[in-house]
């Protein structure tokens, strides 16, 4: 009895050891992910500071650190139209940052690029909250669908090369005021001007399945 006990201890031992030994190994494996994911991340941080730094301060834009791309509004209250000015910087902009996004260091890792419009709070003299909330959404949508109709459309020689992944991976999504900007590092005060932005947004993979 006492042989048999011993076995069975062994055996628990043993199997104790090889859960510890798995446990390791995933836990080193989802760092190594993790490792990867952020050397992505910073990468093309570099590289889209490299291709535009110059330009952003002209085109009233900034790279964020989740590398976003975002415009200060070009847009005339209430309208969806593009201003002949931020057509030119859009131009200038779009065949550029497409051919960043398709460098083999990165083009393989992009779920979905994603154009993105955002307003600030209120409609007028409207004071219904739903009525608010849909009309800004409907705005926000009919911007970013314009934005991206107008880079779809250029002609460019770079994009004409990349248009089928365009159609793969390019999208637009209003999304009214729901992700404002704040004034400074506060959360309580926000910041109507800078919410109204237009945005490019890079969604890998990884980012998207989360």
């Amino acid at each position: 009895m006492q042989e048999s006990d011993n076995s069975w201890i062994n055996i628990a031992d043993i199997m104790s050891a090889l859960m510890m030994i798995f446990m390791f190994i995933s836990i080193a494996f989802l760092f190594q992910i993790l490792n990867e994911k952020e050397i992505y991340k910073v990468e093309l941080n570099k590289a889209l500071h490299k291709e535009f730094d110059k330009d952003l301060h002209n085109w009233q834009a900034v790279i964020t650190e989740d590398n976003i791309m975002r415009f200060d509004s070009p847009f005339q209250t209430g309208s969806a139209k593009i201003p002949e000015n931020f057509e030119k910087i859009l131009e200038d902009f779009f065949p550029r940052y497409i051919k960043v996004l398709t460098h083999n260091k990165f083009k393989k890792e992009i779920e979905e690029v994603r154009v993105e419009g955002h307003t600030s709070y209120g409609w007028g003299s409207i004071e219904d909250k739903k009525l608010i909330y849909l009309n800004n959404m409907d705005l926000s949508q009919q911007r970013a669908s314009s934005v991206l109709a107008y880079c779809y459309s250029l002609e460019n020689p770079f994009i004409n090369q990349n248009r089928k992944w365009l159609e793969e991976n390019l999208r637009a999504n209003g999304i009214s005021f729901s992700k404002p900007l704040f004034m400074g590092k506060s959360q309580g005060i926000v910041d109507s001007d800078r919410s109204k932005r237009v945005e490019f947004k890079v969604l890998t993979k990884e980012h998207k399945k989360s």
